[in-house]
């Protein structure tokens, strides 16, 4: 497990001057209907070049290949990446990163929840110097727009008492329209095991080890077609993991 761990992390260092300023990272599961409005609105949006967009699926049947094949003639920075850790999302954000060539590595999802109007401010602040760049729901500007009442609750109060209580210098943490320095993601190795609690790891981790951590406001809109695979029971105790990890770093710090 270590060696492949190894290589991988092999994989993400590229020579200087070789790979694309920006990667978009976008895990799928029979997005068929949404990706390709997803993809357009990014070649539209974002404009920071070189850009590469990776559409990483779990398996060649996925409805999301054929969309993107489609467009791939329309849209060259575009490349579909099997997925070759496992199913499921959180594998797939990982086979992305590893994948990645970028200089810095964004990643957004396919049911076009995420704005990528956001995304050059994100690669402005990096440029900046911060190591991870939350697109922020609960900061002055962001909204959210739909999803389950409880959901969303849950979210932001986490997301606020992570920061005021914490320190983490987001108000947002648990979102996972983010962007990641390269030199963090060799630098930091990946526990998560479930679901999109990558994101609060990384943030949570950045933070403690003296990263900076910046944010942008952006509006979350819920998705219009396609079934989600957000699994908050599920996945709930994973996220309360990082949680209590953010809040005790903090008072640690101070001892």
């Amino acid at each position: 497990m270590d060696q492949r761990r190894d290589r991988r992390r092999a994989h993400l260092k590229r020579e200087p001057g070789s790979e694309p300023e920006l990667s978009i990272v976008i895990p799928v599961y029979n997005e068929g209907e949404n990706i390709v409005p997803t993809l357009r609105g990014i070649a539209a949006a974002v404009h920071t070049q070189p850009l590469e967009v990776l559409v990483v699926h779990d398996f060649p049947e996925d409805t999301t290949v054929p969309a993107v094949r489609a467009v791939q003639g329309e849209l060259p920075n575009v490349r579909l990446q099997l997925n070759d850790l496992g199913r499921g999302v959180l594998k797939a954000i990982r086979a992305g990163f590893a994948a990645a060539r970028g200089r810095y590595v964004v990643v957004m999802m396919a049911d076009l929840s995420d704005d990528p109007a956001d995304v050059d401010r994100m690669v402005e602040l990096a440029r900046g110097g911060a190591d991870v760049v939350s697109g922020s729901r609960y900061m002055r500007g962001g909204r959210q727009l739909g999803g389950p009442l409880l959901k969303r609750m849950m979210s932001r109060t986490a997301g606020l008492s992570l920061h005021w209580l914490g320190g983490v210098p987001t108000h947002d943490p648990t979102n996972n329209f983010r962007l990641y320095s390269r030199r963090l993601l060799e630098s930091v190795q990946v526990e998560s095991v479930a679901g999109f609690e990558l994101a609060i790891e990384l943030t949570v981790k950045a933070h403690l080890a003296g990263r900076r951590v910046a944010e942008v406001p952006t509006t979350w809109r819920d998705r219009t077609a396609g079934e989600s695979r957000f699994r908050l029971w599920d996945w709930l105790p994973h996220y309360l993991r990082w949680y209590r990890r953010g809040i005790t770093g903090r008072f640690r710090r101070r001892s």
